[in-house]
């Protein structure tokens, strides 16, 4: 072990997985998920940061059902011909030394497609279509497509689920008054408004058992008008952790805020001191994320107590061998990711193929294959 990265390198048991370190890939659509035809795209690009050392990822988010697109026939999780077809990227990631999530995500009122449903009639800033509220038949509808979405994905050989409950996704727009205008079961206090999510991992897990993790992505801090207080976050944290999520991750802010999470102003680790309060407050072991993007950075989380774990999913599209080369003393060798989002989240909004503008192989593993020049040059630029 490189003993100037201790934490970051000691494994650690997770509710069923072993991991052989402390490096997560979190999710991020890749524009490689929508369609069949690129899986064996999306499997190089796994299994090219699985050989980089990450010990677990998670992949873009796959909806539920057809009212949870993101886009008109975007990713979905509904069938066992599909999850039959994600089988040989979760092996070949698996033969890697690596554990692959499925993230469950439904869109709600950000879905930009004509079936959007949301807890209640409203819209968003960032879609065009006007979201219907869901029925209480709806409600329960959607629970078992959540279900039946981790029973596909435990079928396709993915070794656990992430259930996004963050960034201001359906869940979300549950969780918030901003957004839930209910009266019945499923609304009217913050109570009933986190009965939605507590159902849908009380289920999952019922259905799935003990043997397939159960990744929560909790938002610790909304930055929206009338979202959740950190009274009512810990109160739904340890209601979802008596109801069998594994593992906390954590997010920052709904898509629709103003207030910057991500890009290059943001000083690095800005909320893991939000990540320790929950950690402090949960009997499982929890992620931090955002801005985290040298090993340094992530070491100093980890050390200071204020995370299990470490989530980066823009750094690992800037360098896949994010991990190996901390293992391997190479630290200073790391391409770093500089929080442009120029060439991902600006492509992914954009409806195009994600990649990354210090790294123009991401995304593109199998198109731009790297070979050993016959004869050394040397080259200035």
């Amino acid at each position: 072990m490189n003993q100037d990265y201790p934490h970051l390198l000691r494994p650690l048991d997770l509710g069923p997985l072993t991991l052989r370190n402390r490096v997560v890939m979190g999710s991020m659509h890749t524009g490689l998920e929508d369609r069949s035809k690129h899986l064996p795209e999306l499997t190089a690009y796994f299994v090219e940061r699985a050989r980089g050392g990450a010990a677990m990822m998670v992949t873009g988010g796959f909806a539920p059902n057809i009212e949870g697109w993101l886009l008109p026939a975007g990713s979905m999780m509904a069938s066992r011909r599909v999850a039959d077809k994600h089988r040989g990227m979760t092996e070949a990631v698996r033969a890697e030394g690596s554990h692959l999530l499925l993230q469950v995500l439904h869109a709600g009122r950000y879905g930009y497609q004509p079936f959007v449903r949301s807890a209640s009639s409203t819209k968003s800033p960032i879609s065009m279509f006007k979201a219907r509220a869901l029925t209480s038949r709806g409600v329960e509808r959607t629970i078992d497509d959540w279900v039946r979405a981790a029973t596909l994905a435990e079928r396709a050989g993915y070794s656990g689920i992430e259930i996004m409950g963050s960034e201001g996704y359906l869940i979300n727009q549950f969780l918030a008054a901003r957004t839930n205008h209910r009266s019945d079961a499923w609304g009217g206090s913050a109570s009933k408004r986190m009965r939605f999510p507590e159902e849908i991992v009380r289920r999952t897990r019922d259905a799935v058992g003990s043997d397939f993790l159960i990744q929560y992505r909790i938002s610790l801090l909304d930055l929206v008008e009338e979202g959740q207080t950190w009274e009512e976050t810990e109160e739904l944290a340890h209601r979802l952790e008596a109801a069998g999520v594994d593992v906390f991750n954590t997010g920052i802010g709904w898509h629709e805020a103003r207030i910057p999470t991500i890009v290059t102003s943001v000083p690095r680790a800005a909320f893991a001191d939000l990540t320790g309060r929950l950690k402090q407050s949960v009997g499982v072991p929890v992620i931090a994320s955002n801005r985290i993007n040298t090993p340094d950075v992530a070491e100093q989380i980890l050390a200071s107590g204020q995370a299990d774990l470490v989530s980066m999913a823009r750094p690992m599209l800037a360098d896949p061998a994010f991990a190996a080369k901390v293992a391997e003393g190479r630290a200073d060798e790391i391409n770093i990711c500089i929080a442009c989002n120029q060439a991902c989240l600006d492509h992914t909004f954009a409806n195009k193929r994600a990649s990354c503008l210090v790294n123009p192989r991401a995304g593109r593993e199998t198109d731009l294959v790297l070979t050993v020049a016959p004869s050394r040059r040397r080259i200035a630029v």
